[in-house]
């Protein structure tokens, strides 16, 4: 099993910054990439920035330029800095672990961006 714990999320601006974190624990040896998902009102959860144990990032295209994702594996935590945040971006954001058939996540962290 694979515990994460995801923090970070607040209101902030239109053109505002914001960092996520995610802390993972257990079975880290497991976790083939880990990442961040998001989920706005009445909307489909989708992938936002992932970054495998090679350090491949991948991003969705409305964040490219924008978001950057990053992972201190000293302390099996990844990051999400966010920046130039813009209204569509507010959504619930949800950590990610992918090891082999599993996926893991946390519980959710709020992202507002106010216009």
């Amino acid at each position: 099993q694979v515990q994460l714990v995801g923090s970070g999320g607040g209101l902030v601006q239109t053109g505002g910054s914001l960092r996520l974190s995610c802390a993972a624990s257990g079975r880290i040896s497991s976790i083939n990439a880990m990442g961040w998902y998001r989920q706005a009102p009445g909307k489909q959860r989708d992938l936002v920035a992932t970054i495998s144990t090679s350090g491949r990032t991948d991003y969705a295209d409305s964040v490219k330029g924008r978001f950057t994702i990053s992972r201190d594996n000293a302390e099996n935590t990844v990051y999400l800095q966010m920046s130039s945040l813009k209204p569509e971006d507010t959504a619930v954001y949800y950590c990610n672990a992918q090891a082999t058939g599993i996926n893991y996540w946390g519980r959710g962290t709020l992202v507002t961006v106010s216009s």
